[in-house]
């Protein structure tokens, strides 16, 4: 109808000689305008006391009259409009006024409406569901649309759209969403901008503190977690891993995605609000690690809730960059990189302490040769220390090694990668480092045994273990396989020095040429002289031990093969020419005798009185802590 009037060739002529009148004209427009705006608003007036609007005033526009909800938005974006003109083009204040009033009428209502979605739908604007639910559209609806008829219909079933299958609890978040853009796009637009804001940031902020209460993330000074023992914190400190990839990753991140999208009309509320809900919620979360970094007690057991505090914060560090990337939240990603900051000198300094304690220890050498405790625990920590390759990787890059030590790097080093600058490499060298100290160590250990042959088969069985740990560990690919082929020759070394000095006395009991002629006097000579090496040779090692068990028999076999073959065809050869000159005696082991003590042997089970002498004792206690294993919370 407007147009057409706009059209009549009847008024043509007079709109085009006078302009008073067209002004006139176009007031009138604008009031119609006015008035057919009002129309609509005046009926979700939330003051009105008339019996017609009093069930509007406590009904839901946007739940219960979504067709009306965008009639509504029309209508204040119409009447902005009018208020537009009436002010650049019309002297008429009473027109203005009644414009002035019917948009603090609509702004009432969409503030109430706001507040009433964000409060009734927090389910639907849970931040995984928001984040799921913004991930799976192409794009977005920016207002109400006509198929949000079926908003109460929620059902099981999933529905496709664009060829991906979205569930109905998405399709409301959609809706929510899409109805919370459209309010704050009108109140922007009409210049209430602020106190869209502060409805929304108000409600918005109480659901991420409460979140984070929830996930047991608290506000914690540092003088309040000296005063902790180490076992509230680390529970604190696992709440805390527990929390923090659910807070980035669904918690801030959803939240960045809603107020992203609510907001879409203005780059700068979108980020002055989500500055306001997100800023101290954040800081609180990712200063937690620098006080833990900071606590006093930090003791050589604690290293790797310091590396697990570091990983989940450069795992995340991308997602992080990426959610609090506005200028106004540089706090937070300084807090956090402060954070990674002081874990990482509290993880150097711990490393310097562990190998400060190894060099320092003097726990005595173990009875029987076996494996040592400080051996055990050394090779559990590195296990566990080799399984934070990427942490460790970054935290040692700009500590270099400063090696001591007189000799060449080649006996603890395998190739390094290509690149010797990498940050494998750093933590290849490391770790092969700390090795090498224990192996040091422990050869000082095996110099306190008095029997040579004990302290071979205690290095033997020492570097077997560490040996066995690398193969089984992450350390295999941080050391490399010459490393192990080296270690693994310096093992069978060491077997065979045991053997040739703890059984030499008794390989050289019976002639090289088993075969050759003798009396028998010499004959029996020789059996006296191979039954008193074997005997002392058993009765000393029958309480030395191998406890791995293939190298337990890998030795058991190799003696037998040296000792039982050149045995046998002596006894063979002898034993009725001695049995009938009378001296029967003096075959007292048959070949089948021995094989049967040599399967008893290294079970360290034995009586024998050097079971226990065979070691010095003159040395004080332990300065490492010998457990089995580094207490380790995960």
């Amino acid at each position: 109808m407007r147009t057409g009037f706009f059209s009549s060739p009847k008024h043509s002529s007079t709109t085009s000689n006078s302009p008073s009148r067209h002004t006139t004209f176009s007031e009138t427009l604008m009031e119609e305008t006015i008035n057919d705006a009002g129309a609509v608003i005046k009926r979700w007036d939330l003051d009105v006391s008339s019996s017609s609007s009093s069930y509007n005033r406590v009904a839901n526009l946007f739940r219960d009259y979504r067709e009306e909800a965008h009639q509504f938005i029309d209508a204040v974006n119409n009447l902005q409009h009018g208020m537009h003109f009436v002010i650049k083009e019309s002297s008429r204040s009473e027109l203005l006024i009644q414009a002035q009033n019917l948009m603090q009428i609509a702004m009432k209502r969409l503030q109430k409406e706001m507040y009433t979605i964000l409060s009734g739908n927090r389910y639907f604007l849970d931040s995984e569901t928001v984040s799921n639910s913004r991930s799976s559209r192409a794009s977005t609806r920016s207002s109400v649309s006509d198929e949000d008829d079926e908003i109460n219909e929620i059902i099981e079933a999933e529905v496709s759209v664009s060829g991906t299958r979205i569930s109905e609890i998405d399709k409301v978040s959609e809706r929510v969403m899409a109805d919370l853009r459209a309010i704050a796009d009108c109140m922007i637009g009409a210049g209430y901008g602020a106190e869209c804001v502060k409805i929304y940031k108000l409600n918005r902020k109480s659901v991420v503190d409460e979140t984070l209460y929830y996930l047991g993330v608290e506000k914690l000074t540092l003088s309040q977690v000296q005063k902790m023992d180490w076992s509230s914190l680390e529970l604190k400190t696992k709440n805390w891993l527990s929390a923090v990839k659910i807070a980035v990753s669904t918690l801030f991140q959803g939240e960045k995605i809603l107020c992203d999208h609510v907001f879409s009309a203005s780059d700068a509320i979108r980020e002055t609000c989500f500055c306001e809900i997100a800023k101290e919620s954040a800081l609180t979360l990712f200063a937690f690690p620098e006080i833990v970094a900071k606590y006093k007690k930090l003791s050589l057991e604690k290293m790797f809730s310091v590396l697990d505090l570091y990983n989940s914060i450069s795992e995340l560090w991308d997602e992080i960059e990426l959610i609090f990337s506005f200028n106004s939240l540089t706090a937070v990603k300084s807090q956090a990189v402060t954070s990674l900051v002081k874990l990482g000198e509290a993880a150097r300094f711990m490393l310097s302490e562990f190998e400060s304690a190894i060099q320092k220890d003097s726990s005595k050498a173990v009875a029987g040769g076996g494996i040592h405790p400080l051996t055990r625990y050394v090779m559990n920590y590195l296990v566990f220390l080799s399984d934070y390759s990427g942490a460790f990787s970054e935290i040692i890059v700009d500590w270099p090694l400063s090696i001591q030590s007189p000799l060449p790097e080649s006996y603890f080093l395998s190739p390094t990668p290509d690149d010797d600058d990498s940050p494998s490499s750093a933590v290849s060298v490391r770790l092969a480092w700390l090795v090498l100290v224990l192996l040091c160590k422990l050869d000082g250990k095996a110099q306190h045994y008095k029997d040579v042959s004990l302290s071979y088969l205690f290095l033997a069985n020492n570097l077997n273990y560490v040996v066995s740990k690398v193969k089984k560990s992450n350390l295999k690919l941080l050391l490399g396989s010459d490393w192990l082929l080296k270690h693994e020759a310096k093992v069978k070394q060491y077997i065979s020095n045991y053997e040739r000095m703890g059984w030499s006395k008794v390989l050289t009991s019976f002639p090289e040429n088993s075969t050759a002629e003798m009396s028998p006097p010499e004959a029996r000579d020789w059996f006296i002289k191979f039954n008193s090496g074997f005997e002392e040779a058993y009765r000393m090692q029958s309480s030395w031990v191998i406890p791995d068990p293939k190298l337990r028999d890998g030795v058991k076999i190799s003696l037998a093969k040296k000792v039982i073959s050149g045995y046998r065809t002596f006894y063979e050869k002898y034993r009725e020419t001695l049995r009938s000159g009378g001296v029967k005696s003096v075959v007292r082991f048959a070949p089948d005798d021995l094989q049967n003590y040599f399967s008893d042997l290294f079970h360290g089970t034995g009586s024998s009185e050097h079971g226990t002498t065979s070691y010095s004792s003159s040395h004080s206690s332990p300065s490492v802590s010998t457990s089995s294993s580094p207490s380790h919370g995960r």
